[in-house]
């Protein structure tokens, strides 16, 4: 039922929002006398605010079409190198070959396309061979195709580590740092050479205990059973994954902006300012962000409630409790992989010790492989994007890979 009301939501809207986009683009015509007048500009900021208040459930292009080298403009083409039912593997291939270490990128499945990580890309591309994790909306998987939860996600780590080779790295961000952990962990109980040189992970819930948030206490505060009657839905037809079970994105995004609301609202409070006073340049910046941010996809049913078990009420892998189809995960057994966490100061999602908690379970792990970077006045979208992130976040996160390289 939960999907059947929001598509009929958002199907009664869409000729709103198509009639106030007509009306917008009428009155910013070049109309003598009364073109300028505050009204027609205030009305024309709040048309164009209204046409743009839908959610997008396609991926955008990731739009990095080159990369500056040493002064030069190198061309980025797209090559999927892996095909997974709810992933693929994408390489951002440079048209000259640069010798550059291996980089694994783990981009979260928390609601969110892979685009998300778009800054967090292009930081890191310059420097190094670049592979995504490019998830596909579960609403787009057929039933056939099985199913995709926590395990699984390891798995599928551990073969995107091993397709990449020895010497790699690896970098997750945000949720998924837990399944990183999981699988690097797992490549050194093996022993196994394809044992990344270095994986760091970036405002992940290592141990959701360590400093709890609000998120952490809603997800703790509610049985399992409240989450699967309450928020997991069927797909309908005619999607490619009707009847499949899922976490609808729609339900995260709302989530994310009630627990910020009024940021959210003085946000676009000021774009629509912006847009009044003619200062398109600042409103872009801020459209731009909620364009991606209210892009979002369907989480697999068994991902979502399996992560909310064992990751956040359980708190499984900081209790030395974690098992991957049954194999007890020891991070204790890394002794090559050399261990970066990243927290932000201001983090209301996962919460600064959160994801430190990895230093003290890599317990085998020599201090000179261990750093840990809390970045000052960023909350967690600015642990792996904007301008703190490119000036002093990434380059030490650069500079950790150099020197385990």
């Amino acid at each position: 039922m939960l999907y059947y009301a929001y598509e009929a939501h958002r199907g009664a809207l869409a000729p709103l929002r198509l009639l106030a986009e007509t009306a917008r683009s009428l009155i910013d015509q070049p109309w003598p006398i009364i073109g300028n007048l505050p009204l027609m500009r205030g009305t024309s900021a709040a048309l164009n605010l209204f046409s743009r208040s839908g959610l997008s459930h396609e991926r955008a292009p990731f739009g990095i079409d080159h990369v500056t080298i040493d002064g030069a403009e190198i061309p980025i083409t797209e090559e999927i190198v892996s095909t997974h039912p709810f992933c693929r593997l994408v390489h951002f291939r440079k048209a000259v070959q640069i010798e550059q270490p291996k980089l694994l990128m783990v981009a979260p499945l928390s609601g969110h396309f892979a685009t998300l990580l778009r800054g967090t890309l292009a930081a890191a591309l310059p420097d190094h061979d670049v592979y995504l994790t490019d998830w596909i909306n579960a609403r787009n998987v057929p039933v056939g195709r099985g199913r995709f939860g926590l395990d699984e996600f390891v798995d599928l780590t551990i073969d995107f580590i091993r397709l990449l080779g020895p010497g790699a790295h690896v970098i997750a961000v945000c949720q998924p740092s837990v399944p990183v952990l999981a699988a690097v962990s797992l490549l050194a109980a093996e022993k196994d050479p394809c044992q990344p040189r270095s994986m760091v992970l970036m405002g992940g819930p290592i141990d959701p205990a360590a400093n709890p948030t609000e998120v952490n206490r809603f997800a703790e505060a509610h049985s399992l059973s409240w989450f699967e009657n309450t928020v997991i839905t069927t797909v309908p037809a005619p999607y490619l994954g009707a009847c499949r079970r899922v976490y609808p994105g729609f339900l995260q995004l709302a989530g994310f902006l009630g627990m910020n609301f009024d940021r959210h609202v003085s946000a676009h409070w000021r774009m629509f300012q912006q847009l009044v006073e003619g200062d398109d340049d600042s409103a872009a910046a801020t459209r731009a962000f909620y364009d991606e941010y209210s892009t979002v996809m369907d989480l697999p049913a068994e991902f979502y409630l399996e992560t909310l078990q064992r990751v956040f009420q359980r708190h499984d892998l900081a209790h030395g409790t974690f098992r991957v189809h049954g194999e007890l995960v020891d991070p204790g057994a890394i002794e090559q992989t050399a261990l970066m966490t990243v927290e932000g100061e201001r983090d209301d999602i996962c919460g600064p010790g959160q994801t430190a908690a990895a230093q003290r379970l890599c317990r085998n792990l020599a201090e000179s492989k261990k750093l840990h970077h809390l970045q000052p006045r960023v909350g967690h979208y600015g642990v792996f994007n904007g301008r703190r992130w490119q000036t002093e976040t990434y380059p030490k996160v650069r500079d950790f890979i150099r020197a385990h390289s």
